[in-house]
């Protein structure tokens, strides 16, 4: 899939999103052509698919997905499949976004436990 077809893909994806989930998020959603690897990662094999971002002096909130990863990450599946994952990327940002705004850091902590397992398991190979 071309870094086009995502777009396309992922402003239909966008749309089909409830009006009210995007409140406050005036920065959007961005699809970065970037491969973005964790800065945790051992070696290159942790990437990062989507980031949520809350600067109040900067842009503001918005998400970012990276097409670079995305494809590293499900570009083997079949177009169907990987915008399935895509869709799954955004809305975990969204459920960032959403949590940000009520002050709840529950999917952070989730993120933080998958790094830790990970680190973990990469420490015992």
């Amino acid at each position: 899939m071309t870094y086009d077809q995502m777009k396309d893909a992922l402003g239909a994806i966008a749309d089909g999103v409830p009006e009210e989930i995007y409140h406050k998020l005036n920065g959007g959603i961005i699809l970065s052509p970037e491969t973005k690897i964790h800065p945790k990662s051992v070696g290159k094999e942790l990437v990062i698919n989507g980031e949520y971002h809350n600067e109040p002096y900067g842009m503001g909130r918005y998400i970012i997905l990276y097409y670079g990863s995305l494809m590293r990450s499900y570009g083997h599946l079949s177009d169907e499949k990987l915008m399935k994952k895509v869709k799954e990327v955004l809305y975990h940002e969204l459920i960032h976004h959403l949590e940000s705004m009520a002050g709840d850091r529950s999917l952070e902590r989730s993120d933080a436990e998958f790094l830790d397992n990970y680190l973990r398991k990469r420490k015992q190979k």
